[in-house]
């Protein structure tokens, strides 16, 4: 621990940090020291312990709207995960599908290769049965 020696309201106070907190504690100090000298000056010296009540009382609002504005912040930061983790798994189910899709797709296309080439085997054959047929009808007919 580290004796720091502060000022406030024109005094000086003696007060103990962790030893490296020196800086924030005179920093904490100086804006305590802002709000209570504002409050002073805009109402007027009420007494050194009703304004270090009302200086209290807003840093308290302040702390308190801090406090609402992360649970919102989170809130909405969870929300966004959960979407989040919808459009991944969406993501991965699309493209799984997609695959699917396309492994069938070509599995249709090599089996409408085949028909077509099997077709054209068939249809050169009876072609060249139509030919044969016709040829020989020519031969006997003349």
């Amino acid at each position: 621990m580290v004796n720091v020696n502060i000022k406030f309201n024109g005094r000086d106070y003696l007060l103990a940090c962790e030893d490296g907190q020196e800086e924030d504690l005179e920093k904490l100090t100086n804006q305590l020291n802002e709000k209570f000298n504002k409050l002073k000056s805009d109402l007027g010296n009420l007494g050194e312990a009703k304004l270090l009540l009302i200086t209290t009382i807003q840093i308290m609002d302040e702390l308190l709207t801090v406090k609402s504005t992360l649970k919102k912040l989170k809130d909405h930061n969870n929300e966004l995960e959960k979407k989040f983790k919808e459009i991944k798994d969406l993501s991965i189910t699309y493209k799984e599908n997609r695959d699917l899709e396309v492994r069938k797709l070509d599995n249709e296309l090599s089996e409408l290769k085949a028909s077509i080439e099997n077709n054209e085997k068939n249809y050169t054959e009876i072609i060249n049965k139509v030919n044969n047929s016709i040829n020989a009808f020519i031969t006997k007919a003349s």
